[in-house]
């Protein structure tokens, strides 16, 4: 790698270099600070599903960047057509003024999204939709003279985001990393973990959808209807560990979402712009009509950062025309960005034109096989889960292991299996006993095996730690 100095002169910059610099002046997402540098892997480039250190060595892209690389890297015809709305006009003021990108943008999302959700509030990302959607949730209740209806229901495990409200809603269990982080614990209702793996033993899965919704509408009385906003919720809970809610639950806590008068958000970030297989998940997959959808990443399968909102349009018709209505005072310098705006109308081109959706629904059989399989096979599994082009491998420790080695394993099953994986040339996401994975949905059936295959031997490495 060559850099140009002040002075114009082109000097050779080393791996060891950028990772100084890494290590003296950038501050990563999660860092700790401690004496200890941390050697972070050093992407030098990348193609197809494929990321390449900075010594030349080639990983399949296991969690797809962070879950949001759908159509794979180096798409030229995405840099042309950023490059090509750069030059035509690279910002507007989205306060001012309007542009064509950001306009049809907002047309072509709602030709995709289910039934009325046809209003598109455009964001940098996915923690900046969700507080969007729920600060309309709040400045719609105060519009309609509902000002102590501002609580929200949210989910142990989920996540939403890393801004301060989004933080306040996410519950993904990491205690120990979030002790230190306030968030204001008076407006959150934190809801009990749904991952049926959790259930007890003897308990039916759908024993336990109804003692899910049983405990969410307990938790409505007890609090007020009259007091709760809206509750949001993933579809498939992806940071908490591709947790896959018991068939039913979504319709059901739905429904006492309509019987109490209290919004429904789906956060769709990570599920939405084909993870699953279609557009959007809540509707194909899970059978409910949100009134609020959130997405992001995939919506530019992560060439540039934009976030959306998409809002019902019966939520908007409830506000119009009342009494002391004033505007939604909520807005980002890079709402309606055109060219992230064009960036994502060429990556849906791109899959509309290449049946990637199509490609998803056809090869998530195999890779979902592939997964359950693993899980089968080995003692060391707990639990192997997952959706589409979700997966998730949850640690659990050997049978004939020591009650020392199984308390330990749950702090370093996820490290473990991302060192095992990393040197057979595959990137996984460890998440304490975890490690999930969300490639770019363009990987082939053959490219899926080789994911798996390595997957396997990195699992017998790890087993035999605990043997």
């Amino acid at each position: 790698m060559t850099s140009q100095n002040f002075d114009g002169k082109n000097d050779t910059i080393t791996p060891e270099q950028v990772q100084y610099w890494d290590q003296k002046h950038l501050i990563h997402p999660w860092s700790e600070f401690s004496e200890d540098g941390f050697d972070m892997t050093q992407v030098s480039r990348a193609d197809g599903i494929y990321l390449y250190d900075a010594h030349g060595n080639k990983l399949i892209d296991g969690p797809g960047g962070m879950w949001c690389v759908n159509i794979g890297y180096g798409r030229k015809e995405m840099a042309d057509a950023i490059s090509e709305q750069i030059m035509k006009m690279t910002y507007s003021s989205p306060w001012f003024t309007t542009n064509e990108p950001a306009a049809m943008l907002a047309k072509v999302i709602t030709e995709k999204t289910p039934g009325d959700l046809n209003r598109v509030f455009f964001s940098n990302g996915g923690s900046d939709a969700v507080d969007t959607a729920l600060r309309f949730v709040q400045y719609r209740n105060n519009v309609i003279g509902k000002p102590d209806k501002k609580k929200i229901l949210c989910r142990e495990k989920g996540y939403h985001g890393s801004s301060y409200l989004a933080a306040t809603v996410s519950g993904t269990g990491r205690e120990h990393d979030r002790r230190y982080m306030d968030t204001h614990h008076d407006l959150a209702i934190m809801l009990p973990n749904i991952n049926p793996y959790m259930r007890p033993t003897g308990t039916s899965v759908e024993e336990w959808c109804n003692a899910k919704i049983s405990e969410m509408e307990e938790t409505i009385l007890s609090i007020g209807p009259d007091q709760i906003g809206c509750f949001i919720a993933e579809p498939i809970l992806a940071s908490g560990g591709v947790i896959v809610p018991p068939p039913g639950y979504h319709k059901r806590s739905l429904e006492l979402c309509k019987k109490h008068d209290i919004v429904y958000i789906s956060d769709e970030t990570v599920t939405g712009f084909g993870r699953l297989g279609h557009w959007f998940a809540s509707k194909e997959i899970f059978g409910i009509q949100p009134d609020i959808i959130t997405c992001a990443k995939g919506l530019t399968s992560g060439y540039l950062p934009m976030g959306a909102a998409i809002i019902s349009e019966s939520l908007i018709d409830s506000i119009k025309n009342k009494d002391g209505s004033q505007p939604f005072t909520n807005g980002y310098t890079y709402s309606c960005h055109p060219v992230a705006a064009k960036a994502a109308l060429t990556n849906i081109d791109i899959m509309s034109r290449d049946g990637i959706l199509e490609h998803v629904r056809k090869i998530s059989p195999h890779f979902q096989n592939r997964l359950r399989n693993l899980g089968k096979k080995y003692d060391i599994i707990g639990d192997a889960r997952g959706v589409g082009l979700l997966g998730c491998l949850e640690g659990l420790g050997s049978k004939n292991s020591s009650e020392e080695a199984r308390l330990k394993i749950d702090t370093e099953f996820g490290q473990m299996m991302d060192e095992a994986c990393e040197k057979r040339g595959l990137l996984v996401r460890p998440i304490i006993n975890m490690c999930v994975f969300s490639p770019p949905l363009i990987i082939t059936q053959s490219e899926i095996d080789d994911m798996f295959d390595i997957l396997e031997d990195a699992i017998v490495e790890v087993q035999q730690n605990y043997s």
